[in-house]
């Protein structure tokens, strides 16, 4: 289990006003949060201060991942790629730019997510939770979940991260949000609208463990 960072590329190229978040007169972020855990049209969709404020295919974006995860991971030919709370299948989309034969399958706990998916994987998308993934033993070549487990509350985690491991036959990669100091834990605090698992990475380390995840991580720190 290594931990191996494919997203500051794309996490650190937005600008973040925490406070403003947090005293914005329309959606303060108690609003936007309740908003936002609805995991509909405002998440993805509805008002920036929510979420997402239009999340849009960006041709590019993420290819750029995939391409990075193709180089690290040793995949065999014809892979089974799994993505954990996919949203819109962007990125399963892309990973077909860089293996044209791969197998992808997205699963989202987001309905409208789905519905408004990138229409050359939406069939490939399943509605469902992290918790009870609907595949047998060992099917995938990789497993990866992007800013999604931590959403979670804890007795969903301990599920998640135990099934993770078990439809992942060789390569999975997590990344989740996290903290290393007051001001980073701050400013998550301020920033986040779904979090539920706030953990330093050592405790991230500990849920791993004692799952038996025996994947690869990273973490997103809001400096």
């Amino acid at each position: 289990m290594s931990e191996v960072d494919f997203m500051s590329v794309l996490h650190k190229s937005t600008n973040r006003d925490y406070l403003g978040r947090v005293n914005d007169p329309i959606y303060p972020k108690e609003k936007a949060a309740e908003l936002a855990k609805r995991w509909g049209f405002d998440y993805w969709d509805g008002d920036r201060r929510i979420c997402y404020g239009g999340y849009q295919y960006i041709e590019g974006r993420w290819e750029k991942v995939a391409r990075q995860m193709s180089s690290y991971f040793k995949l065999p030919k014809h892979p089974k790629i799994l993505d954990i709370g996919c949203g819109k299948g962007y990125l399963l989309y892309d990973w077909l730019k860089v293996i044209p034969d791969a197998e992808v399958h997205g699963l989202d706990i987001s309905s409208y997510a789905i519905e408004h998916a990138k229409e050359e994987v939406k069939d490939n998308i399943k509605l469902g939770n992290a918790t009870k993934l609907p595949w047998k033993d060992n099917y995938f070549d990789l497993v990866i979940s992007i800013n999604t487990l931590h959403c979670l509350y804890s007795y969903e985690l301990e599920k998640a991260l135990k099934e993770i491991e078990r439809v992942g036959n060789n390569y999975k990669y997590i990344c989740v949000e996290s903290y290393r100091n007051e001001k980073e834990k701050a400013n998550l605090l301020y920033w986040q609208l779904t979090c539920e698992a706030f953990h330093t990475p050592k405790e991230w380390l500990w849920w791993f463990e004692n799952t038996g995840y025996t994947g690869d991580h990273s973490f997103i720190y809001f400096e």
